[in-house]
């Protein structure tokens, strides 16, 4: 099949160069020359593991990037995977996606056989009917054979090209058999070898597993963190309270490390965005608003160890991992960003280090220290902070002597406290 991906941000690029990878010619269409030409020349705009090896071996063959729409009457379906940012009130934007939508109903306007379009962006469900279905018709000029469908997706960063590859679900929202078969047939090469479970839905219910998913998950973590929290309060080792909790199969034992919290593209917000539609709608949410309230907190908590053992006003404070999470250089709603703030309104000195993420770092924070490297980063400090659980974090030993006081407050339980040091696990 002929399939056209608009957008080539972290979900574009990646479906992009999966489905070339299942054996469909794709044509990636982005509005920012620099992204299409990074992409021409098989490599990824974004740190992803896997993408790159993809992009290299298919693009000029089945995967092209281009900033115009003119491949799209010619293929068989298009997807958007535009992202939906949060506004002041955490509901979601669609400037962006509603107007890459009316361009893509604008190539399909004279198109005379069937075309669907498919929504790979998370909105919320009452967005498809009053945005994005008005944005499609505009442009195609009320073309009937243009329909619209919904294929949430639920990719981690840091291992979304093995979660392309090995989904737990496959989610179709559409309207029409026709539809239905369509997207059946996109993603036939992923059966070959499994049985994926497909749920076949209309558009809107398909919007709302994508939030659901999300927001348990979130509420997850912060039930966790709290529950984390209190056992720190008692002097208990929430770890091992949770690995016992873990056993139950009805809660089992993935999403119970406890923490710093959750950040990252998709579940800030997405939570406040499905928060934000409820309020819409006279209906007030308090588990999720408590999950998010608890999110929130758990730098403050982390800072608050930190305090207890190092007078922070004029102190070289360490901040290890400035990413969201492993394995990828994304820095959108990290716990670092909170953590620096409220270090810098206690007056530290702030080095920083993170393997991939310090370029996107000192764009939002400039004026502090960045280091090459973590013992370069300990190096002389009067206290650090643990904030994502990089696997070389784990290596550290010799490296924490060379601080002025080994102070460690760890928010990942990363780190394997020696005796020489001062040790705090924020939950632990």
């Amino acid at each position: 099949m002929h399939i056209t991906v608009i957008g080539s941000g972290y979900v574009g690029t990646t479906i992009a160069a999966c489905f070339a990878d299942l054996g469909h010619k794709v044509t990636a269409i982005d509005i920012d020359d620099d992204i299409v030409a990074t992409i021409n020349e098989g490599e990824a705009p974004i740190d992803e593991p896997g993408l790159d090896d993809l992009l290299e071996a298919h693009v000029g063959d089945r995967l092209t990037a281009t900033t115009s729409y003119d491949a799209v009457p010619d293929s068989d379906v298009t997807f958007l995977a535009i992202g939906t940012p949060s506004n002041a009130d955490g509901s979601i934007d669609l400037t962006t996606l509603a107007a890459a939508a009316e361009a893509t109903g604008e190539a399909l306007a004279d198109k005379t056989d069937r075309h669907l379009v498919v929504v790979k962006s998370t909105i919320t469900p009452p967005s498809i009917a009053s945005t994005i279905e008005p944005a499609i018709d505009a442009g195609a000029d009320g073309n009937e054979n243009v329909e619209i469908g919904m294929n949430p997706e639920f990719l981690r960063e840091g291992s979304a090209v093995e979660d392309f590859v090995n989904p737990d679900k496959l989610v179709f929202g559409t309207n029409s058999e026709w539809a239905s078969n369509r997207l059946h047939d996109v993603f036939e090469p992923l059966q070959d070898d499994r049985s994926v479970p497909i749920v076949d839905t209309d558009p809107a219910t398909a919007a709302m597993i994508k939030y659901a998913n999300n927001a348990f998950l979130a509420s997850k973590i912060s039930l966790v963190n709290d529950l984390g929290n209190i056992c720190k309060e008692f002097g208990l080792d929430a770890y091992e309270v949770m690995d016992a909790v873990g056993l139950d199969d009805r809660i089992s034992e993935r999403f119970l490390r406890s923490g710093v919290g959750w950040g990252g593209s998709c579940f800030p917000k997405d939570v406040a965005a499905i928060t934000a539609a409820a309020r819409e709608t006279g209906y007030e949410p308090a588990v999720l608003e408590a999950a998010i309230d608890v999110n929130d907190r758990q730098p403050g908590r982390l800072l608050d160890l930190l305090t207890k053992h190092v007078d922070v006003d004029g102190a070289r404070i360490a901040v290890l991992g400035l990413a969201f999470k492993p394995q990828t250089d994304d820095i959108r709603n990290s716990r670092a960003i909170p953590i620096i703030e409220q270090l810098q309104d206690l007056g530290a000195e702030i080095v920083a280090y993170d393997p991939v993420a310090m370029d996107p770092m000192c764009n939002r924070f400039p004026d502090i220290e960045y280091a090459a490297s973590a013992a370069e980063a300990l190096e002389g400090t009067h206290g650090a902070v643990v904030v994502t659980d990089w696997d070389e974090f784990a290596t550290l030993n010799d490296e924490f002597d060379e601080m002025e006081t080994p102070v460690v407050v760890d928010g990942r339980r990363i780190v394997d406290p020696s005796t020489e040091m001062t040790y705090e696990g924020l939950t632990w």
